[in-house]
């Protein structure tokens, strides 16, 4: 099972590489991983690993089998084999940006306080779906919230609880249609604010920043039907 370095500190930019297995699908299967896998609506980490001064593109990062993470190189290049050592670098900008954006969405949750049907995180734009039979009456109004709660510079930090607290406890859920990933016994919380008195608290796996402010003001987007009760509002950084 793959070390995965992006849940110890998501702020971690380089990393030595061990090289443990290359799999058929010529993935790279590192001891111990920065990058995180396509998962929760978060995409995959891309970056690069140097081995002896051989520079491997990483163009995705996916789960893989037994636990392990799953590097895919970009197409046409040479791999080392199992067994090589390097250093492993994320591009860090393009994971700050979606780190900033996923805590934003947990904010807009929270500004839209309906079950979440679906969400994407992107760089550039992203979005969440809500069981919400009527959009907003003020667009601005909910925009003008959001960034007021990312102005507050909330604090961010994570926490653990078993499944059977979770099980107790079935409003943590937002999200109806992924559920919190199970089995190893714990779940992992994301709260957002003081501990005594969370602004959100809610399963989480992906990567976040450690304080709201960092996110920076956001622009609200279109909010379009996708279906009788469907509503989908996308957000954009502002900068």
């Amino acid at each position: 099972m793959t070390d995965a370095l992006y849940a110890q500190d998501a702020y971690l930019r380089t990393a030595p590489a061990d090289l443990v297995a290359v799999t058929q699908a010529g993935h790279l299967v590192l001891r111990a991983s920065l990058f995180y896998p396509t998962g929760g609506g978060q995409p995959g980490d891309t970056g690069s690993v140097e081995f002896a001064g051989q520079t491997v593109t990483i163009a995705d990062c996916v789960k893989g089998e037994a636990g392990n993470i799953d590097l895919v190189p970009a197409p046409g290049q040479n791999l080392p084999a199992p067994g090589a050592s390097g250093t492993q670098t994320l591009d860090w900008a393009r994971r700050y940006r979606l780190m900033r954006m996923h805590s934003a969405l947990h904010l807009l949750s929270v500004v839209l306080p309906f079950p979440v049907t679906g969400g994407a995180i992107g760089a550039q734009k992203s979005r969440l779906d809500f069981n919400m039979p009527e959009a907003p009456e003020d667009k601005a109004e909910v925009e003008a919230a959001l960034n007021a709660l990312i102005a507050a510079d909330h604090p961010v930090s994570e926490g653990w609880i078993s499944e059977a607290e979770l099980d107790a406890n079935p409003g943590l859920v937002k999200t109806m249609s992924v559920a919190p990933p199970r089995g190893a016994g714990k779940i992992r919380l994301v709260r957002i604010g003081a501990a005594d008195a969370p602004v959100d608290l809610q399963p989480c796996g992906g990567t976040h920043v450690r304080r709201t402010g960092e996110i920076g003001a956001v622009v609200l987007g279109k909010i379009e039907k996708k279906g009788r009760q469907n509503r989908r509002v996308s957000i954009t950084l502002a900068g």
